[in-house]
């Protein structure tokens, strides 16, 4: 599909154990376009981890297709593999995964580093992401003197910082009190608004309920709901 960011088909999974293999997923199919935003529910071992795992390229699935922003990833070698991933996905996790001895700015210049942009250019794309979470006054600070709220919101600069084409998100309001939990979400809804593609994983009914479109996942297989969220 031409505006498609994430196409997978009839992908499944399996992983050794004992004398066999266990499937833990099983023929899902799953389009997102451009400016989606998905989440995805789903009990301890519905598959739900295996299915981020993969859909970040932290994984390769074992049939089936997966072709991220035009680029058929299913097959790839890990090399490769790697560069789809850094190329393509910004991650959000639960625990920030922040450096605690580099300041905000060092921090979400790293993925940049990684990619060999130059000093001028890290500075400069570090500069607009931070400003775009609104933490331009917090630059010199390190993690430990930010509030959580504004830990996560470091780590969503991070994660913009290399214009992915999708931000994929983990529980990203899980250690977080209501009030930055609700800051974080109204970011990820701007985000989502300016035309960012996101996708997040939450055992939050109440946030989920608020999802324009949710995916969930049961004994590996998926089914979904969709529905139009007034004022989202």
């Amino acid at each position: 599909m031409q505006d498609a960011i994430v196409e997978l088909s009839g992908v499944e999974k399996d992983y050794a154990s004992g004398s066999g293999f266990l499937t833990v997923l099983r023929q899902v199919d799953l389009c997102i376009r451009r400016g989606e935003f998905v989440g995805i529910v789903g009990a301890s071992g519905s598959g739900k981890t295996t299915l981020m795992n993969i859909l970040g390229c932290l994984d390769k699935p074992t049939r089936g297709r997966y072709v991220l922003a035009g680029e058929d990833v299913s097959s790839l070698d890990d090399d490769r593999l790697s560069s789809a991933r850094n190329k393509s996905i910004g991650f959000v996790f639960q625990s920030f995964n922040l450096i605690q001895q580099f300041s905000v700015l060092e921090n979400v210049e790293v993925p940049l580093f990684y990619a060999r942009y130059s000093r001028r250019e890290r500075r400069e794309r570090a500069l607009k992401a931070i400003e775009s979470v609104g933490l331009q006054h917090r630059l010199g600070h390190q993690p430990a003197q930010l509030s959580g709220g504004e830990c996560q919101r470091v780590a969503i600069a991070r994660a913009l910082v290399c214009e992915p084409a999708l931000l994929l998100t983990d529980e990203p309001t899980g250690n977080l009190d209501s009030k930055n939990g609700d800051e974080v979400l109204r970011l990820f809804y701007e985000l989502n608004a300016a035309g960012r593609t996101l996708i997040m994983v939450t055992h939050n009914t109440e946030i989920a309920a608020n999802l324009p479109r949710v995916v969930e996942m049961k004994d590996g297989r998926m089914s979904e709901r969709v529905r139009e969220v007034v004022g989202a």
